[in-house]
């Protein structure tokens, strides 16, 4: 039913990368076609080159170099009249935005490449760019505004049987669906997109899907064993194919494992790499996870009360305003799991 996993974002004379290529190899052959473009004044190569080296970019957390390349590439492209081409680089900064926690942005970006897109008559570009807002969406914990996008979409890749979108679409849906307490409609979920990205040897989508069921074998089973044993294969092709913000999650979700199972010292550990793996990727949302994560490890290693009340009331202050409904939750959470939640920190 499903074909391999291919890269729509790798263009032009970059085609024949795989959705599995090194960022690191992405990048230098991305940068060295660019010039090569530019070089013949090629502007329509250039721009769809450049696409390839902004994604790189910012999936190497690289975040300054990724919103000047995506930026270069919408105006070469718009120089050179190429419609599709500024939708694919509006849907880049889009993503970037949303990456870098600036949510009103990414849907204004992500909304231009959707109708850019649709009028260019580029059907990918359109549903990644849909794709892009239902997932906006999904983090800030909208999700009644956007769970029928997210079912529209894996209706449309399913029935195109583009495997890379229909992970995608599971995942995003088996995340709320997690987040909502439905443990075992996620873990369906989650598995269905483990088993269709393995076939279509779609790496960053099974890494993500194994993240998902580690959580759910830990949360709902309490099965920490098998938990670590899917997060270790999640990051080993995280580290092949260098996925610098995956690979923090994925680190993340190991201090959540250790936490759940009173592995205190470990779960420390694991926090405090993932927060700066996090920072130095100028990722809030995950950031702001860390954050809390260790904040309670270190509650549950004796931190005192007052540290701890005075910790969790500046991240909630943190996040007044970011979006992250979700994450703010959470924070709420941990305050009353620590009977701080009647407590005022100033």
């Amino acid at each position: 039913m499903y074909g391999k996993a291919f890269a729509p974002e790798y263009q032009g004379a970059l085609t024949t990368l795989s959705v599995n290529s090194s960022l690191t190899d992405v990048l230098a052959e991305g940068i060295e076609k660019l010039r090569e473009a530019e070089r013949s004044g090629r502007p329509a190569e250039a721009a769809r080159c450049g696409l390839a080296v902004a994604e790189a970019y910012r999936r190497l957390g690289r975040v300054r170099e990724a919103d000047q390349a995506w930026k270069a590439s919408y105006r070469t492209a718009r120089e050179a009249g190429d419609a599709a081409a500024m939708a694919w680089a509006l849907w880049s900064g889009g993503t970037l935005a949303r990456q870098r926690g600036a949510f009103p942005l990414a849907w204004r970006l992500l909304g231009l490449a959707a109708e850019l897109g649709e009028r260019a008559g580029d059907v990918v570009c359109r549903g990644y760019s849909l794709a892009g807002l239902a997932e906006t969406g999904r983090i800030q914990g909208d999700y009644a505004a956007v769970g029928r996008l997210h079912e529209q979409l894996l209706a449309e890749a399913r029935r195109r049987g583009e495997a890379r979108h229909t992970v995608w679409a599971l995942e995003g849906i088996a995340q709320m669906h997690r987040n909502t307490g439905d443990y075992d409609r996620a873990y369906a979920l989650f598995e269905e997109a483990a088993e269709i990205a393995e076939r279509a040897e779609d790496r960053r989508g099974h890494a993500w899907a194994l993240r998902g069921l580690a959580d759910i074998l830990s949360v709902r089973d309490k099965d920490t064993d098998r938990a670590l044993e899917l997060l270790s294969r999640a990051e080993a092709g995280c580290r092949a194919m260098n996925l610098s913000s995956a690979l923090a999650y994925n680190h993340k979700m190991r201090g959540n494992v250790l936490y759940r199972a009173g592995r205190h010292e470990e779960a420390r550990q694991m926090y405090e790499l993932a927060l700066s793996e996090f920072r130095a990727m100028n990722e809030p949302r995950g950031e702001a996870l860390a954050r809390l994560g260790l904040a309670k490890s270190l509650a549950r290693l004796g931190r005192g009360r007052d540290e701890t009340a005075a910790e969790l009331a500046a991240l909630a202050r943190s996040l007044e305003g970011s979006g992250l409904k979700h994450v703010q939750r959470l924070v709420a959470r941990a305050r009353e799991e620590f009977g701080l939640d009647a407590e005022v920190v100033r």
